[in-house]
C-alpha cells in the first residue's frame, strides 16, 4: 500500500466541492485511494460498489438508501417506494431518497465506486438528480473508468466538483519506489528510473512489474506500459507473469475468472480439482489482486483488471471449457441457495432452457421487490434466444406482471406467446399450473372476450388453482369482479370476501386492497353507506401498511375515498383523494380493462360532484377510449352511458387544470423531474421527441406553468410529484 499523501491533503480541504470524481482507467488506484481516505477522515463514509446487476434503479437506490442508513436512520417512506412494485423512480422513489440524504444532520461521504458500469438511463438520470441533495458538509464521490453521469459542465462551473484523473493516480517516482521496496525488490536508482519512465507511473504495471521481479524474473521483461488497452498487459501477463507460476496455479486462475466471486468450495465444485480451496487460501496470502469481500477471509473476487486478463487467457486457450465451468458454477449456487447469482451464470453460459425455468421462479419474488428492470432485462435476454414460448408458465408470469406495472402492448404479447406455446407443440408435457395460470392471466384478466368470458374463465382459474393447492387471491379476485360486472352482486361479494381472506394468508396487500375496495362498490350500491366506508377504510390501511401507495389498487380506493368524503361533505378532502389518485391511475389500462374503467368512472362521478368537469371530461376519454379496445364490460358500458349524458348537460368549470392531466401526461411528468433532455426522455419512454414536447406544452398549459422548472415546483405544490 502507497499513501497517496497529496491527493488526500486535497480531498480533506474543507473547502472543497460537494461532488468528487475519480476517473481513470484499470489499475490506477481509485478504490485504493477512497479506501486511503475513508481511513484517514473522521466523518462516516457510505460506500456502495456497483456492479452489473445493479443496473436496475430500485437495486441501486435500495443499496444507496441502506448504506445511508446505517450512518443515520432514514425515513421508512424511502424504503416503502423502493419495495413497491409500481411505485415511479423519478416521481417517488429519487426525490424521497434526495430528501432523506439532504436531510441527514452528520457529515457523510457517500462512495459509488465503479460507478461506470451503470449504462441503465434511469439510473444514471437518478445520480445526476441525488448530485443535487448533497447536504452541507458531505459529498458524493463517484469513482469509474469513464466520466459520472452529471451534468459535469454545470458542476465545473460553479465550482462544485473535485477532479482526479490519471495524471493525477499515477505513482511519483518516489511512490513507485516505495511501491517496490513493499514488495521485497531492490531496484538501483537508475533501474527504478527506468522502470517508472516505461510503466508510465502506472500502479498496476508496477505493482505487475514487482510480482515479476520478486518472483526472479529479469528487469528488462518486467516493465509493462498501459497504452489504452488491455493487449499489451494481456501478452505481458501471459509471456511473464502466468509463465512463472505453477501449472496448477495457472489452471486454478484462469478457470476460476469465470466466476464473479469466489470461495474456497465453489471453487471446488467448478474446478472439480482436489486442494482448489488451499489454492484460493494461499493465493488470497500472496496479495496476488485478489479483492476481500468480507470479514471472515470467506469471499473473493479477483481485481477487475486481473479478472480480465485471465479471461482473456481462458478465452484463448480452452474457450470450449468456459461454458461447463460455468454451468457448473450456476448447479453449486443453486444447492447453496443463491438462485440469481445461478440465473447469471446460465445466461452467462448460454443455456437458454435453464436460464427460462429459473427465471419463472424468480419472477415472483423479485416482482414483489420492486426490481421490474431486472425483470424487464431477463425477459428480453430470453425472448431474444427464443426461450419465452418454450416455457409457458414464465410467458404468463411476464404477460401478468406487465399488466400490473401498466404494460398493456407487453401484456398481450406476452400472453399471445402462451397461446402460441399451447397451439404450437401437442406433444408438449403437460403442465398444470401454467394452464391455471394461462386461464387466470390470459383470459380473464385481460378480459379480451367480454364479461361472461372472463366469468367462465375466473371460474375455471379458481378450480384450476385449487385442485392445485396453488394458493393466490388474484382468482377469487377476478372471479368477484366478474360476477359483479355480470349483475350478481350477492356472488361478486362472496368471491371477493374469498380474495381477501387468501390475500391476508399469503400477505398480498395490493390484491386485498382491491377486493376491499370493490366489495365498497358493492355496499355503495346497496346503499349501505356506512359499511362502505368501512370497507373502504380498511383497503387504505391495508396500503399503507403494505407499503403500497403505489398499485393497480390504488385508483379504485382513492376514488372510493373520495366518494365517502363527499358523502359526509367534506369537499376539501375529496378532491386529495382525487390528486393522490391522479399518477397510479396510469397503472390501469386495457390490460386490466374491467378495474381500469371502474376506478374511472367512480373518479369522474366524484369530479361531477365537484363541478370539475375538465377533470371529468378527460376521464370520461379514457373510458371511451378503454371500451373501443374493450367493448364488452358489462354493465360498466350502461354505467357509462348514462355518464357520458351527464357530462354532455352539465354545469361547471371546463377551463383545463391538474385535474385534466391525462394518464399519458402523468406519465411524462415524473420524467420531467429528472435532468433528462426532450430527446433523453423521449428516449427513455419510447415515444417521438414530438410526442415529448406536445404532451409536455399541454402540462404546462393546464397547470398554467411558463416552464418546466415552474412546472415541477407546481406539481410538487399541488400534490402531484412528491417535494
Amino acid at each position: 500500500m502507497v499513501r497517496r499523501s497529496s491527493l488526500l491533503e486535497r480531498l480533506a480541504r474543507g473547502d472543497a466541492g460537494p461532488i468528487v470524481s475519480v476517473v481513470a482507467p484499470p489499475g490506477y488506484g481509485k478504490t485504493t485511494l477512497l479506501s486511503q481516505w475513508a481511513e484517514r477522515d473522521g466523518q462516516a463514509f457510505a460506500w456502495v460498489s456497483v456492479e452489473e446487476g445493479d443496473n436496475d434503479p430500485k437495486v441501486l437506490l435500495r443499496y444507496i438508501a441502506e448504506a445511508l442508513d446505517v450512518v443515520e436512520p432514514i425515513d421508512q417512506r424511502v424504503f416503502d417506494a423502493l419495495t413497491s412494485p409500481a411505485s415511479s423512480i423519478p416521481g417517488s422513489v429519487v426525490p424521497r431518497l434526495g430528501s432523506a440524504f439532504s436531510s441527514m444532520t452528520s457529515p457523510v461521504v457517500l462512495v459509488l465506486d465503479d460507478v461506470h458500469v451503470l449504462h441503465n438511463s434511469e439510473c444514471r438520470a437518478a445520480l445526476s438528480v441525488l448530485a443535487d441533495h448533497v447536504p452541507g458538509g458531505s459529498r458524493l464521490a463517484l469513482a469509474g473508468r469513464a466520466g459520472p453521469p452529471l451534468r459535469v459542465a454545470r458542476l465545473r462551473a460553479e465550482g462544485k466538483m473535485i477532479e482526479i484523473g490519471p495524471g493525477d493516480l499515477s505513482l511519483t517516482p518516489s511512490e513507485a519506489l516505495s511501491l517496490l521496496r513493499s514488495a521485497g525488490v531492490a531496484l538501483s536508482e537508475d533501474e527504478m528510473a527506468e522502470l517508472h519512465e516505461r510503466t508510465e507511473g502506472w500502479p498496476a504495471g508496477l505493482y505487475l512489474a514487482g510480482l515479476y521481479l520478486r518472483e526472479g524474473g529479469p528487469l528488462k521483461g518486467a516493465a509493462v506500459s498501459f497504452g489504452g488497452g488491455d493487449r499489451l498487459v494481456s501478452e505481458y501477463m501471459e509471456s511473464e507473469f502466468l509463465s512463472r507460476v505453477s501449472l496448477r496455479e495457472r489452471v486454478f486462475l484462469t478457470r476460476t475468472a469465470v466466476l464473479e466471486r469466489m470461495c474456497g468450495p465453489l471453487c471446488e465444485a467448478v474446478l472439480g480439482m482436489a486442494g482448489s480451496a488451499a489454492i484460493l487460501e494461499d493465493l488470497a496470502g500472496s496479495n496476488l489482486l485478489l479483492v476481500p469481500l468480507d470479514r471472515q477471509a470467506e469471499w473473493y473476487r479477483y481485481h477487475h483488471l486481473f479478472r480480465d486478463m485471465l479471461l482473456a487467457q481462458l478465452h484463448r486457450r480452452e474457450r470450449g471449457l468456459m461454458p461447463v465451468l460455468r454451468r457448473r458454477a450456476a448447479a453449486w449456487c443453486l444447492d447453496n441457495d443463491m438462485p440469481e447469482a445461478a440465473l447469471e451464470y446460465f445466461m452467462a453460459a448460454g443455456d437458454v432452457d435453464e436460464a427460462a425455468r429459473l427465471v419463472g421462479r424468480l419472477l415472483p419474488s423479485v416482482y414483489r421487490q420492486g426490481r421490474m428492470v431486472t425483470i424487464q432485462q431477463w425477459l428480453g435476454w430470453l425472448e431474444d434466444r427464443g426461450g419465452i414460448e418454450r416455457h409457458p408458465m414464465t410467458a404468463v408470469l411476464a404477460s401478468f406482471m406487465s399488466a400490473l406495472m401498466g404494460r398493456p402492448v407487453d401484456a398481450e404479447r406476452w400472453a399471445d406467446a402462451v397461446e402460441r406455446c399451447k397451439d404450437g407443440d401437442p406433444a408438449r408435457p403437460e403442465d398444470p399450473a401454467a394452464e391455471a395460470w394461462g386461464v387466470m392471466v390470459v383470459r380473464a384478466t385481460l378480459c379480451r372476450r367480454g364479461a361472461e368470458q372472463m366469468r367462465a374463465d375466473a371460474d375455471e382459474a379458481v378450480r384450476l388453482l385449487s385442485a392445485g393447492s396453488l394458493l393466490t387471491p388474484t382468482p377469487a379476485l377476478l372471479q368477484g369482479i366478474a360476477r359483479v360486472l355480470c349483475g350478481d352482486l350477492d356472488g361478486g361479494d362472496l368471491s371477493l370476501q374469498d380474495a381477501v381472506s387468501i390475500g391476508e394468508q399469503v400477505d398480498s396487500p395490493a390484491a386485498v386492497a382491491a377486493a376491499l375496495g370493490e366489495r365498497s362498490l358493492i355496499a355503495m350500491a346497496r346503499s349501505e353507506w356506512d359499511r362502505a366506508e368501512a370497507l373502504t377504510g380498511q383497503a387504505g390501511t391495508v396500503l399503507r401498511e403494505g407499503g403500497i401507495e403505489e398499485s393497480f389498487a390504488t385508483p379504485l380506493v382513492r376514488a372510493m375515498r373520495a366518494r365517502m368524503a363527499l358523502h359526509r361533505g367534506d369537499a376539501q378532502a375529496a378532491r386529495r383523494e382525487l390528486v393522490s389518485a391522479q399518477h397510479p391511475r396510469r397503472l390501469l389500462t386495457y390490460a386490466f380493462p374491467h378495474l381500469a374503467v371502474q376506478a374511472r368512472i367512480e373518479l369522474i362521478r366524484a369530479h361531477l360532484a365537484l363541478a370539475d368537469l375538465a377533470g371529468a371530461r378527460t376521464l370520461m376519454r379514457e373510458v371511451d377510449d378503454l371500451l373501443r379496445r374493450r367493448p364488452s364490460l358489462g354493465n360498466l358500458v350502461g354505467e357509462a352511458e348514462t355518464l357520458r349524458t351527464m357530462l354532455a348537460t352539465a354545469r361547471g368549470s371546463c377551463a383545463p387544470g391538474a385535474s385534466a392531466l391525462t394518464a399519458a401526461e402523468l406519465r411524462l411528468l415524473p420524467m420531467l423531474a429528472t435532468h433528462l433532455p426532450y430527446p433523453g426522455i423521449a428516449e427513455e419512454m419510447f415515444l417521438s421527441r414530438n410526442t415529448i414536447k406536445s404532451q409536455a406544452n399541454s402540462i404546462y398549459r393546464k397547470l398554467g406553468a411558463s416552464s418546466r422548472s415552474q412546472a415541477i415546483t407546481l406539481s410538487r405544490e399541488l400534490g402531484l410529484l412528491e417535494k
